[in-house]
């Protein structure tokens, strides 16, 4: 554990806000996280801790490396410190739910950042949340237009390459998919799903399998953005791996919004992808955690939603400076 102010160019690109007056001396938030492994946690991570440095908040920080009970030691022993709010990036939606009632029986306030517990849990948090249904409906949406421009003689078989299901975001993003499939019954096969459990390696193995076994594949959609790279590693075995125009390319879609999907999108490789908002996710956690803190309210139960949008081939220059990867490509 270390406690420290960090300083990042977030906010100077201007998408942080700044909030309200807020009595910052002497107040702690304990940030703990689960890991910093893709770019979206280290952008929300820097975005967090540059909002409460601004605001003169000692933030205290906790990597809990993956480690869904060390991680709840953490907290435990941010409680004891004294803290005034905890902000946590869960290890998954069930793990966290011991968390938050932990939280609530001390009365410190707690706010849980883009990964949800799951609908059994019945304590109070703010809760900020991408809607990942929607966002995975409207990147599938295009690739479904895509997918009709094909023509193909058959149907068009898709792929989803899935997160670990104990993660409430995964879920989301699976059944935004299955919504759009199954609303086009005419244009799609049964979907092949490939589970990666979240894990780079993982995905890497299940996906060569699923393509050897399944070399008609015609659109890939995976749950998360970071697996890019093992999707290219593989398509690339294949000769698969061409822009948009070429008879080779693969429809591609993703969701998370990061720095690979932007520049894959420019390059015409990658259709489409579901962005989350991170920045004003970022931004109403602190503010809600901190507005608690200030009225005394020890058990804020708020849910804050962020609808996103869709980054595509079609729409990039004019929505380019909302996706939180393009503007962190661009820096």
């Amino acid at each position: 554990m270390r406690k420290f102010i960090l300083a990042a160019s977030v906010a100077a690109a201007g998408l942080l806000a700044s909030g309200g007056a807020f009595a910052a001396d002497g107040k702690s938030i304990c940030f703990a996280y689960q890991t910093l492994e893709t770019e979206f946690w280290v952008a929300g991570h820097k975005a967090i801790t540059k909002s409460l440095a601004d605001k003169g908040i000692e933030v205290i920080e906790v990597n809990a490396n993956e480690d869904a009970n060390r991680q709840l030691e953490q907290v435990r022993d941010c409680i004891t410190q004294g803290v005034d709010g905890i902000i946590i990036i869960p290890q998954d939606g069930e793990s966290v739910i011991k968390m938050i009632a932990e939280a609530n029986e001390a009365g410190v306030p707690v706010a849980v950042f883009n990964r949800p517990p799951n609908p059994s849990n019945p304590n109070d948090a703010i809760v900020v949340v991408a809607d990942n249904v929607a966002i995975a409906e409207a990147a599938v949406e295009h690739l479904t237009k895509e997918a009709r421009a094909l023509n193909l003689d058959r149907k068009v078989q898709p792929l989803i390459m899935v997160g670990a299901l104990a993660d409430t975001n995964a879920i989301g993003r699976r059944e935004g998919f299955f919504n759009v499939i199954n609303a086009n019954p005419d244009l799609y096969a049964e979907p092949i799903e490939v589970p990666t459990e979240w894990d780079a390696t993982v995905a890497l193995a299940n996906l060569e399998s699923a393509m050897q076994a399944n070399p008609d594949v015609d659109v890939i959609f995976t749950s998360s953005d970071f697996l890019f790279p093992q999707i290219r590693a593989v398509l690339l075995q294949q000769g698969r791996w061409a822009p948009s125009g070429e008879e080779s390319h693969m429809i591609l879609g993703g969701l998370d919004g990061d720095v690979t999907a932007c520049n894959l999108i420019r390059e015409g490789y990658v259709d489409s992808t579901g962005v989350q908002d991170l920045f004003f996710e970022a931004d109403s956690t602190v503010e809600a955690l901190l507005a608690a803190i200030e009225s005394g309210d020890k058990t804020p139960n708020q849910m804050i939603n962020d609808k996103g949008f869709a980054l595509t081939q079609d729409n990039e220059p004019e929505r380019h400076a909302d996706m939180w990867g393009c503007v962190l490509a661009d820096q």
